[in-house]
């Protein structure tokens, strides 16, 4: 068959988009739901301590480090007629799906007992299975097009079904889990189904779509030695600086995802409300995913994703007016969703790009690694975010077994809630003043296909 060359132009269909966002759904479903749940559930159900939930998320991050380095030279080493990247969605699925249900199943087992299994099934789930399958679908993006345009329109469809998902999952989990007959029983079972789900939406990415990208070299993607690809890495400038900005944007989310069911429970007095507070978060990524592709069109990724940063900021400020108050909270909430939507929509359409500039610098192309790396940064971020959570709730006092928690706690739970997220965003806005390839792009790739020719 003849080698398919991807060029500036060539558009994708709405059915290939569509399932190609379904692969983001499996991986909200596993992870979102992890990140919003886990360190509640390891808290509040399995009663793990604050301070080793905290641990134990941030030392599972450094371990991730390495699997996520080593899957990205196991994509660029794969040569399959599936591709290089999509062939990992087939064959970690159903691992994948597994996974997901064992985090919530710790048996009753003593502490000591309970917090190994936590370790050995987080580190299994999150640092190996769920590397074997995000790091290739976040760069089967660069697989699919080189169409910038495209690119974006892949990435806002996939955060928007991700969004959907998320919003799913505020508003359902913890009424299935009741449903369920509550307790460890019912977190079990809601996540067997969860996982299930996740299963299906990977296989469903996997089976409808297809790389088409092909290198601008004539040397062969898998066998560049992996200290040429390193090197290479290393002088992608806009890779380091969008590896920044995946750290500290997941790690905002996963602080906010992750405290939101203890700001539900202990401000605002119903744990339920999280589904409220979810809806109102998310219902605007969404809407605004709807309408995002001509905004990044007219103004450029990194411009939006500052205008989103600096919106994601006021949100938190109308928190900080009445944070007891449910209306306010909600109110700057939506805010917040506003915020975050040109964040998500724009974040991993970037780093594609940076895969064409290390090409264009250094004449090799390693979506494995480049993505790898955003793998690692959106684990490390996510993983601070709720190691974090863990560690100053531990500070302020918090205890999962008290139905009234002290001030210190509820100010603990402010802080993570509020303030943090203020902090990181500002550091996004800088980290975004750097990176200049939305201008650079055209001319890079007017000189890349020169090279094909």
């Amino acid at each position: 068959m003849k080698e398919e060359n991807v060029v500036q132009g060539q558009k994708i269909g709405w059915g290939e988009k569509f399932s190609y966002s379904l692969g983001n759904a499996g991986g909200t479903i596993a992870f979102g739901a992890i990140s919003s749940f886990i360190a509640f559930f390891y808290t509040d159900i399995a009663g793990i301590s604050a301070a080793a939930v905290g641990t134990l998320l941030f030392l599972s991050r450094l371990f991730d480090g390495f699997s996520d380095i080593g899957m990205g030279i196991l994509i660029d080493k794969t040569k399959s007629k599936y591709g290089k990247a999509r062939p990992w969605l087939l064959w970690m699925a159903v691992p994948s799906g597994i996974a997901t249900a064992l985090l919530f199943m710790v048996p009753d087992v003593g502490p000591a007992g309970k917090l190994i299994y936590a370790y050995i099934t987080y580190n299994i789930a999150i640092g190996i299975i769920y590397t074997a399958i995000t790091n290739p679908y976040q760069a089967l993006i660069s697989l699919i097009t080189q169409d910038r345009q495209e690119r974006s329109v892949l990435n806002i469809s996939s955060s928007f079904m991700a969004t959907l998902v998320t919003i799913l999952i505020g508003m359902t989990t913890l009424p299935l889990v009741n449903a369920m007959g509550g307790g460890a029983q019912g977190w079990r079972n809601t996540f067997i189904i969860l996982g299930a789900l996740s299963t299906v939406f990977f296989l469903i990415c996997f089976f409808f779509t297809k790389e088409r990208v092909r290198a601008a070299s004539s040397q062969p993607e898998h066998n560049i030695p992996v200290k040429d690809g390193f090197k290479a890495l290393f002088r992608n400038k806009y890779w380091f600086i969008l590896s920044l900005m995946v750290v500290f944007t997941f790690m905002n989310q996963g602080a906010i995802l992750g405290t939101n069911v203890y700001y539900a429970k202990y401000l605002l007095g119903d744990a339920n409300y999280i589904g409220i507070l979810t809806l109102a978060t998310f219902l605007p990524v969404g809407l605004l995913m709807l309408v995002l592709a001509p905004i990044i069109k007219k103004i450029g990724k990194r411009n939006a994703a500052i205008v989103g940063s600096i919106i994601l900021i006021s949100g938190q400020l109308v928190m900080m007016v009445a944070p007891e108050n449910i209306n306010v909270v909600v109110a700057g909430t939506v805010l917040k969703g506003l915020g975050m939507g040109p964040l998500l929509g724009t974040l991993f359409a970037m780093l594609a790009d940076t895969v064409e500039y290390g090409e264009w610098k250094s004449g090799i192309r390693t979506e494995g690694l480049v993505f790898s790396a955003a793998g690692l940064g959106t684990k490390i971020g996510t993983g601070l975010g709720t190691a974090v959570v863990g560690w100053v709730l531990a500070i302020g006092g918090y205890s999962g077994s008290s139905a009234i928690q002290s001030a210190s706690a509820i100010a603990a739970i402010k802080f993570l809630s509020i303030y943090m997220p203020i902090a990181l965003a500002i550091i996004q806005i800088v980290i975004l003043c750097f990176y200049k390839l939305d201008k650079e792009f055209p001319s890079m790739m007017e000189e890349l296909k020169s090279r094909t020719n």
